[in-house]
């Protein structure tokens, strides 16, 4: 299978081998075309990338969450998470405090600005999703991430049987 790539002053077609039949070329190039759509349509205006917005939707949601449970939570490394919460509250869009129980964790809190930010932000983002998949009617946007929530998310029953556990000898 070949898939045509652009290259600038001319059109070049490329083949791709197998991996044009791969599941996860395919995947990572819907990612890479929704995070460069994201990017013109809500990054530029707005100064976030989509792992802030995730991160900023998650403390708004979980008022108090702390940042470990924000870096388990966004499957980032904990050291990491650091520079990302520094970089929100230097936005002024989020807080932290010490936790009263215990003083080595730190709580995230939305600021007023975070919250009218995030909302602002929430609307730009389901105008820029809508137009990103404008190509597929409502019912194969929802198959679509029915199928892919299926891919990260495995049922428990699936899990348990792959796993031997359950089943009966």
């Amino acid at each position: 299978m070949s898939l045509e790539v652009p290259i600038p002053g001319e059109r070049a077609m490329v083949l791709r081998g197998p991996m044009a039949d791969e599941l996860g070329f395919h995947l990572r190039c819907a990612q890479l075309a929704a995070f460069r759509h994201f990017a013109q349509a809500v990054g530029a205006e707005e100064g976030i990338t989509p792992g802030l917005y995730g991160m900023l939707q998650a403390i708004g949601s979980n008022p108090g969450l702390s940042q470990s449970a924000l870096a388990v939570a966004m499957d980032v490394d904990r050291s990491s998470i650091v520079k990302v919460v520094d970089r929100l509250e230097e936005k002024g869009l989020i807080v932290r405090d010490t936790s009263p129980t215990d003083r080595r964790r730190y709580r995230l809190h939305m600021t007023p600005t975070g919250a009218q930010a995030l909302q602002r932000i929430e609307d730009a983002v389901t105008r820029q999703d809508r137009a990103f998949s404008a190509r597929l009617d409502d019912a194969e946007r929802a198959t679509l991430i029915d199928l892919l929530t299926r891919l990260y998310q495995p049922d428990r029953e699936t899990s348990t049987a792959r796993a031997g556990l359950g089943a009966e000898s």
